[in-house]
């Protein structure tokens, strides 16, 4: 029906006749001369009707912005003065021959290139709010990505090998979504949170280097980066070591960013530790843009008598952290309480402070509320261990480890954005060393910190089981601009040593065998060493696209509540579908 898209046309078509079709952008009345922005998947071309094609140009008056029509004419240059440099097709108009209605179309609910449409609204008419031409760029985009990573892995001897979508319950750190199954009653499959065993199958079997870009499926609260179904590109290896399979990951994101963005990514990817990450960023994903960092101060307020460092400070489990914000004396008591309010959010009971107004005068040049409980030596090696100078302001958190580094971190990425302290448009950085394990204090056990078919780094299984706290893992994660995109590990080939952390997790001889049975046994028959990585597709392509949310790079995502307003689900079962299930459904008090 079209001979061109639309976004195609430029002085290389002059005097071609075309046929076009798309929606109607916008429609312009000029003196007796209708203008027409016709719009498709590929951009906007400018359409001309005059009056001396009567019939054509009483169409073109009728039609309304969203009409579908399809249009002839021929193209030629603009007149002078009226070519746009912002248009991909500015340079050139279509004199319109005839025209035809497909589709009258409804007033939409709202202007596509409204930028204030409530987020229900568009989320509800998803298939206008992906006619504007962001969302059409934004999905482009995505399929460009899509092609490009399998156009590498294909290059590398991957294989693209599908795995189930109806499986049984994995540990992957979130609620399951459960299928019940008719033909086995009061029986349940799960939508998988991820492909980690079966990849793993794959590589006892053979498949040597597998990936799949697949759906993935979690049902957990939502943020700006999460949704309850998304998409991870899932790869896995044999006979690779860490090294080897972060260097070929690396590869691939400078390859990606080079071919799609033209954008040389810092080479190599600098490498961080875990510890060093929480020790200096406050976080397991450091936006390295950021040149703010914690300081330690732990040490220097083990004897002061001012409790609220003391005490951390003598905790096993407490920190006392300064985060030093040059220039920050700027900062006014209310934005100061501002931040105080924001840290609160996690789990801080404060926010103290020191003013550096004259650093060469001591303790006379500072201004705070603490420095009285301070004695001169602590304040003195706080200001040379932090480097703080005149018109700077040092942040303190003081409190549980974990929190510390939760407020501080937070408030870290906070300052960099609002003061806009950051450097450098990309800023990727492999994370390393990950502990083994992390304390459950609300169960009072060991939680693996990835998954527990991660390998240790030691093979020791004693000195594992006698410090569990100090066991690290083979893990590594890759962040992006402070983001996760990546996360992977080495894993556990020896049966021996998966039955051993499975031990340690408190997961007995039974429940592996009821949940991880068929692993145990894959394993007891030739399992290569391997490991693998998943990259989150939408965050990718969320971060190319320079968006804040991967709702924006996802065609038909959810809601806040994982819900559909364009298709209303989830929605209730009718009762011959609960019957066929065996399913009876209990009426839930609201304050349940």
């Amino acid at each position: 029906m079209r001979s061109h898209y639309c976004g195609e046309l430029n002085t290389s078509h002059i005097d071609q006749e075309v046929e076009l079709c798309g929606w109607v952008h916008r429609r312009r009345d000029h003196g007796g001369v209708i203008f027409i922005d016709l719009r498709d998947r590929k951009g906007i071309a400018q359409i001309v009707y005059d009056p001396d094609r009567a019939e054509p140009f009483a169409i073109a008056d009728s039609v309304r912005n969203e009409f579908v029509i399809r249009i002839s004419g021929k193209v030629r240059n603009r007149p002078e003065g009226t070519i746009n440099p912002d248009m991909a097709t500015g340079e050139v108009e279509v004199l319109g021959h005839s025209i035809e209605i497909l589709n009258k179309a409804k007033t939409p609910p709202f202007q596509l290139d409204d930028e204030h449409v409530h987020d229900d609204v568009k989320l509800k008419y998803r298939y206008v709010d992906l006619r504007r031409p962001v969302m059409q760029e934004n999905l482009h985009l995505r399929s460009i990505v899509v092609k490009h990573l399998r156009d590498f892995l294909d290059r590398n001897g991957f294989m693209d090998i599908e795995t189930p979508m109806l499986t049984k319950a994995t540990p992957e750190g979130a609620r399951d979504y459960l299928v019940p199954s008719r033909t086995h009653p009061g029986n349940f499959f799960a939508l998988p949170q991820s492909p980690q065993l079966f990849k793993q199958l794959l590589m006892m079997s053979g498949m040597d280097r597998y990936y799949q870009i697949v759906r993935c499926f979690r049902d957990e609260d939502l943020r700006a980066d999460r949704q309850p179904e998304f998409t991870q590109l899932d790869i896995e290896t044999s006979f690779m070591n860490e090294d080897e399979i972060t260097g070929l990951m690396e590869e691939m994101i400078h390859t990606l960013f080079k071919d799609v963005l033209k954008i040389d990514l810092p080479s190599p990817f600098p490498r961080v530790s875990y510890a060093d990450a929480m020790n200096r960023y406050g976080s397991d994903r450091p936006d390295l843009r950021n040149p703010l960092e914690l300081t330690d101060v732990s040490d220097l307020m083990k004897e002061v008598e001012f409790k609220v460092f003391s005490g951390p400070a003598n905790m096993d489990n407490g920190r006392v952290a300064a985060l030093h914000l040059p220039n920050g004396s700027q900062l006014s008591r209310k934005e100061i309480d501002d931040y105080t309010d924001y840290v609160g959010q996690f789990g801080a009971k404060g926010l103290a402070y020191i003013k550096v107004n004259d650093a060469t005068k001591g303790r006379d040049g500072l201004q705070s509320p603490i420095l009285k409980f301070l004695p001169d030596n602590v304040v003195t090696n706080i200001m040379q261990r932090t480097e703080a100078k005149d018109g700077d302001l040092i942040f303190f958190g003081a409190d549980k480890t974990k929190i510390v580094n939760d407020a501080l971190g937070a408030l870290r990425n906070r300052l960099g954005h609002d003061l806009g302290l950051l450097t450098g448009e990309w800023a990727p950085v492999w994370i390393i060393d990950f502990p083994m394990f992390e304390y459950n204090e609300d169960e009072k056990r060991w939680d693996p910190l990835h998954h527990p078919f991660t390998s240790p780094a030691s093979e020791d299984i004693e000195t594992i089981k006698g410090d569990p706290g100090n066991a690290l893992s083979r893990a590594y994660d890759l962040v992006l601009n402070g983001i996760e995109l990546g996360g992977g590990s080495i894993r556990i080939h020896n049966s021996e040593i998966q039955s051993a952390i499975f031990d340690l997790l408190d997961i007995g001889p039974e429940e592996a065998q009821e949940k991880f049975g068929f692993l145990l046994e894959a394993l007891g028959y030739g399992c290569p060493p391997h490991g693998g990585i998943a990259f989150g597709l939408d965050r990718m392509v969320m971060l190319m696209a320079g968006r804040e949310s991967i709702r924006d790079v996802i065609a038909f995502p959810k809601t806040q509540t994982a819900s559909c307003l364009l298709t209303s689900a989830p929605s209730v079962a009718s009762a011959r579908q609960l019957r066929e299930l065996g399913i009876k459904l209990v009426k839930q008090n609201k304050s349940d």
